[in-house]
C-alpha cells in the first residue's frame, strides 16, 4: 500500500502541477474566448432551454432518451460526493480560498462543457444494440480522424480505471461515512460491529446497482431523472436553513473565501500557506465535481433524442452552474458558517458537512443528511457506470457491457471498506489522466464548435457529420 501512495502521489504532482493547471484553465479561457463567453451571453437562453424540458417526455428516436433525462444522468455523475466531500477536502487541504478557484474553474468549465456535449452529439453514432453513445472517444476518432484513434482508446483506458474509483469506491465510501456518523449521534457501536455493517451495506449498495445499470441507459435515465430533482431539492433545503440561522456568518464565510484564495495562511493558521495549493486543491476538486474538462458528461448527453448539438450544449453550462456554483457553493457556507471545527492539512470529507447540519439543528439531522448522502452519491455510481460501459464498449465492443457492469457494481464492497484518503487521492489522480487527452481533442476540435453554433444561430440547416461524409462521397 505505502508503493502505491508513493507511486500515486508522484503521479498526481505531474498530472495537478502548474502545467495541468494552465492547461485546464487556459483551454476554458481559449474556448470562452472562441465563442465570446457564450455561457455569459446566453445564460439566459442556455436556462430557458434546460429548465422549459423538464416536462418534455417525447422521445422519437429509438435507442435514446430525452434531454433532460440526458441531463439528469450527467447530473447524477456530477452532483454527489464532489459537493459534498469533496469541496470538504478542497477546504480542508486548500483552505477557504479553495471555492475561489472552484467558482473560476466552473465560469470557464461551463463553456468547456457546453463544448464537450455539443461535440459528442455531432459526432456520435449507433453501437450494436442500437443504442446512441458518444462522448470524447467518439469525437476524437470521428473529429479528428483515424490517426488520432490513440487518443481516444487512451481516454477509454484511463476511463475504465476512473470509474471503479471516482464514480464507485469514493462514493460508496461517503455512503458508509454518513451512515455512520448517523449511527453513532445515536449510539455507541464497536468498531468492529460497524465494519461487519459497513460490508452488508456495501453488498446492498452493489445488487442495487448492477439491478438499474443492467437496465441500460433507459432506465437509467427513467430512475436518475427521479432521483436528481428530489435529493437536490432536499439537500438545498437543508442547506438554506443552516445558511439562514447562521445569516450573520455568512459575509465573513465569503471574505474567508475571497481573500483565502490568495493568502491561505490568514485563515487556517499558517498550515496552508500556498496560493498555489489553494488554487490545486480548488481546480481539481471543481473538476471532480462538475468534471467539465474530463468529458464524462457528455457521454450521457450523447444519447439525447435532440436535432441540434448546440442545443443540448445548453445543458452543459446549466449542469456544471447547478452543480459547482449553487450546491459546491452551499456546501462551503454550511461547512464555515455552521460553526465547524475544520482540521486544516489533513484530509476531510463527509464529515465537515454533516458536522455543519448538526451544529445547526441538532444530532437528529443526521439522519436526513445520511438519507441525502446516500441519493447524492448512489445517483453519482450510476451515472458513473454508464460511463464506464461506454469505454469499456469503445473498447472490446458491446459484448463487454454485461462483465463490465457486475464487476463495476462489486466494487463497492471495497468502497464500503477502504481508506477514504487512499481513495480519494488515487481518484483525483485518474481525473487528470482522463483530463488530458479529452482537452487535446477538444482544442483540437474547437474550430468545430464555432461552426456549430454559427450554425445554430444562423437558422440553417443542420447536416450531422455522417450525412457530410456521406454527401462528399
Amino acid at each position: 500500500m505505502e508503493t502505491l501512495v508513493g507511486i500515486n502521489s508522484a503521479v498526481s504532482s505531474f498530472v495537478w502541477g502548474a502545467p495541468a493547471m494552465v492547461c485546464i484553465l487556459g483551454i476554458g479561457l481559449y474556448l470562452s474566448f472562441r465563442t465570446r463567453f457564450l455561457q455569459i451571453r446566453k445564460f439566459g437562453l442556455a436556462l430557458k432551454m434546460t429548465i422549459g424540458k423538464v416536462f418534455s417526455k417525447d422521445v422519437n428516436r429509438e435507442g435514446s432518451i430525452t434531454p433532460f433525462q440526458a441531463l439528469c444522468t450527467a447530473l447524477a455523475a456530477t452532483v454527489g460526493t464532489g459537493n459534498i466531500a469533496g469541496v470538504a477536502g478542497a477546504i480542508s487541504i486548500g483552505g477557504p480560498g479553495a471555492v475561489f478557484w472552484m467558482w473560476v474553474s466552473a465560469m470557464l468549465g461551463m463553456c468547456t462543457k457546453f463544448s464537450e456535449v455539443t461535440l459528442a452529439v455531432h459526432y456520435r453514432e449507433v453501437d450494436d444494440n442500437g443504442t446512441l453513445v458518444g462522448g470524447p472517444m467518439y469525437y476524437i476518432k470521428n473529429g479528428l480522424g483515424k490517426k488520432w484513434k490513440w487518443l481516444g482508446t487512451m481516454f477509454a483506458v484511463f476511463g475504465v480505471l476512473t470509474v471503479f474509483g471516482t464514480g464507485n469506491a469514493t462514493q460508496v465510501n461517503t455512503i458508509i461515512t454518513s451512515i455512520d456518523e448517523a449511527i453513532r449521534s445515536f449510539s455507541s457501536v464497536s468498531d468492529p460491529a460497524m465494519g461487519k455493517v459497513n460490508f452488508v451495506l456495501g453488498v446492498i449498495i452493489a445488487i442495487a446497482v448492477a439491478c438499474v445499470l443492467i437496465g441500460g441507459v433507459q432506465r437509467i435515465g427513467a430512475v436518475t431523472e427521479k432521483l436528481v430533482p428530489f435529493m437536490a431539492v432536499l439537500y438545498i433545503a437543508l442547506g438554506l436553513g443552516v445558511i439562514i440561522i447562521n445569516f450573520k456568518a455568512v459575509p465573513a464565510a465569503f471574505g474567508e473565501i475571497f481573500a483565502g484564495a490568495f493568502n491561505p495562511s490568514a485563515f487556517t493558521g499558517g498550515v496552508v500557506g500556498s496560493m498555489f495549493l489553494a488554487l490545486r486543491k480548488g481546480v481539481s476538486r471543481g473538476i471532480f465535481s462538475n468534471e467539465a474538462g474530463l468529458g464524462t458528461g457528455s457521454m450521457a448527453h450523447a444519447s439525447a433524442d435532440v436535432d441540434h448539438p448546440v442545443k443540448q450544449g445548453f445543458f452543459g453550462i446549466f449542469e456544471v452552474f447547478v452543480d459547482t456554483i449553487v450546491i459546491c457553493t452551499m456546501t462551503a457556507l454550511i461547512i464555515l458558517c455552521g460553526k465547524t471545527m475544520i482540521p486544516y492539512g489533513d484530509t476531510a470529507g463527509a464529515e465537515l458537512t454533516i458536522q455543519g447540519f448538526v451544529n445547526t439543528y441538532g444530532s437528529w439531522v443526521s439522519v436526513f443528511t445520511a438519507i441525502a448522502m446516500c441519493f447524492f452519491a448512489f445517483s453519482t455510481i450510476l451515472g458513473w457506470g454508464l460511463y464506464g460501459t461506454r469505454c469499456a464498449a469503445f473498447l472490446f465492443g458491446t459484448k463487454s457491457e454485461k462483465p463490465f457492469l457486475i464487476i463495476y457494481a462489486f466494487v463497492a464492497i471495497l468502497g464500503a471498506t477502504m481508506d477514504l484518503g487512499v481513495i480519494w487521492e488515487m481518484a483525483e489522480t485518474f481525473n487528470g489522466l482522463m483530463a488530458i487527452p479529452n482537452l487535446i481533442g477538444v482544442f483540437l476540435l474547437s474550430g468545430t464548435v464555432i461552426k456549430l453554433v454559427k450554425n445554430y444561430f444562423s437558422g440553417d440547416e443542420y447536416i450531422a457529420w455522417k450525412d457530410q461524409a456521406e454527401r462528399l462521397r
